[in-house]
């Protein structure tokens, strides 16, 4: 009954100028791009009202199109996803006459995507309204994932509030039975919040570990984390394509 009430909006942020894997959003898996692959997933979500790719390259923009889908071109100049997210979200209300009330950012290269970790990541939100934001929290299983600076480590209080974002090994493995866990990139964030996110002054720690969320941490306001009960990989490299292109055909091979 509560989903009723909410009008909600997916965003998928991509762009082809990623200095570790350029052109990333259009590499192939399976003979589709990859940011095909998140948008057809992200879209399955019934909690969805519209699913929009946000970017600033046209190839990105004419493959969405050319399947039907919807895409909204956005300046070249933003350093972070949100900050592209928030700029799309003031062209499509204006488009479509609407007023979101909840912006899910669904980062470009996650095609493991499942359209139930989107209702994972936006329940919380639905039942408490003190929440702004909120992240995935997935588990990390193995030593090579905890030490690879392209997965984004982090530590939550005892109400599964984020207390930090990093790139490095946190926390450390010597300290009794803590778990390691990592960012999942599915974002929901109150409407507002997200505009509001693009006036706060970028920060230290946000600029130094190329995390968005710490630009929220570090002004002093919280982040939930929603464990996921699925298991996926961003790509970050060609050597993650391989992987997460290997891991789909087993998932397909075995519905």
């Amino acid at each position: 009954l509560l989903i009723g009430l909410f009008q909600i909006l997916a965003l998928i942020p991509a762009r082809m100028g990623s200095s570790r894997f350029p052109g990333k959003p259009m590499a192939k898996i399976h003979d589709k791009p990859m940011i095909g692959h998140v948008y057809d997933n992200v879209r399955r979500c019934e909690l969805i009202h519209k699913t929009v790719v946000a970017t600033c390259d046209e190839e990105i923009a004419g493959y969405i199109r050319s399947i039907n889908g919807h895409a909204v071109m956005t300046s070249s100049s933003h350093e972070r996803a949100s900050d592209r997210c928030a700029e799309a979200l003031k062209y499509i209300e204006q488009e479509d006459n609407i007023r979101y009330d909840i912006v899910v950012m669904v980062q470009g290269d996650e095609p493991m995507t499942h359209p139930d970790m989107i209702s994972e990541a936006v329940t919380p939100m639905l039942h408490d309204s003190k929440i702004i934001v909120t992240n995935l929290l997935g588990e990390i299983k193995s030593k090579d994932e905890f030490e690879d600076r392209n997965c984004i480590k982090v530590v939550c209080d005892l109400d599964s509030n984020a207390l930090c974002f990093s790139r490095e090994p946190i926390p450390t493995r010597n300290f009794g039975n803590v778990s390691m866990n990592k960012q999942v990139c599915i974002i929901p964030f109150k409407r507002d919040f997200l505009l509001e996110y693009t006036k706060l002054k970028p920060t230290p720690l946000e600029i130094s570990e190329s995390v968005d969320m710490m630009r929220i941490l570090e002004h002093g306001k919280k982040v939930k984390m929603v464990p996921t009960k699925f298991k996926t990989y961003p790509v970050d490299t060609k050597e993650d394509l391989l992987r997460v292109e290997k891991l789909i055909r087993n998932i397909k091979n075995n519905e």
